[in-house]
């Protein structure tokens, strides 16, 4: 798609790059092209998006694909990732004391908002897969700022008695080494599945229970609908008339 639309595919980069501070300043009223107004960022991920795309012999790619350097970037990108959720908080409980939901909703669309756009992108490339909704398949990334937000939402709000620098720094080691132990096994096993497992049958029952009772009691019910019973057999007067029948049917 890059060569035979480079503007689309540009402008895919733009809100891959940039679509946590859109969807953050829509939710607070701001104007979304606001951070277009930063030049420098936007000629840096312009000038990203052409060496990945454009570079001779993909030689750009293939250096930040190269595992060591990947997990470097990877790591990085934890640590921003972070720093804009406390940020996308503490912007929100400036303009909303005691909004707890406007905090968690804006901290969890700066911390994830390129994975929730990404039905957007796929629209600009020309798919459209409702399938891949990321809040109904909810990704390490999307879960994680989910839950930080909880808990830097609590810190500002006084309810959780620990300094918002110590929060980003323990919050920050649990992304990095998470997301970089998943990166290097190429690993898809999110972290929170052994409380999620432990917890979610508790407070919202148990899913799959109901779903095996359900798709067993059809398997139960499958046999008399695909094996009708047999016809009853005929007595033997009646296989003697049609015994006649034929016999009469071969005279004529």
């Amino acid at each position: 798609m890059s060569r035979k639309s480079p503007f689309a595919s540009w402008l895919c980069a733009m809100l891959h790059c940039f679509g946590s501070y859109i969807l953050a300043d829509l939710l607070l009223g701001e104007s979304p092209i606001d951070y277009f107004s930063n030049n420098s960022s936007v000629i840096l991920a312009t000038a990203v998006w052409y060496l990945i795309f454009f570079c001779p012999m993909n030689l750009f790619y293939k250096c930040v694909s190269f595992l060591p350097m990947k997990l470097i970037f990877v790591a990085m990108k934890e640590v921003v990732r972070v720093r804009k959720i406390a940020a996308g908080v503490h912007h929100a409980h400036h303009r909303y004391h005691h909004g707890w939901f406007i905090m968690m909703a804006t901290g969890w669309v700066k911390g994830s908002g390129v994975a929730l756009m990404s039905n957007l992108e796929q629209l600009l490339r020309g798919v459209w897969k409702p399938e891949t909704n990321e809040i109904l398949h909810m990704s390490f990334p999307t879960k994680a700022s989910l839950y930080g937000t909880i808990l830097f939402t609590l810190q500002q709000t006084r309810w959780l008695p620990v300094s918002e620098a110590n929060l980003i720094f323990f919050f920050t080691m649990f992304m990095i080494v998470c997301k970089v132990f998943m990166t290097a096994t190429h690993s898809h096993a999110s972290p929170f599945a052994p409380v999620e497992n432990f917890i979610c049958p508790v407070f919202f029952g148990s899913v799959s229970s109901g779903h095996s009772s359900h798709h067993h009691d059809q398997h139960a019910a499958s046999p008399e609908v695909s094996h009708p019973p047999p016809p009853p057999a005929k007595s033997k007067e009646e296989l003697n008339e049609g015994t006649r029948k034929r016999k009469a049917k071969k005279a004529e």
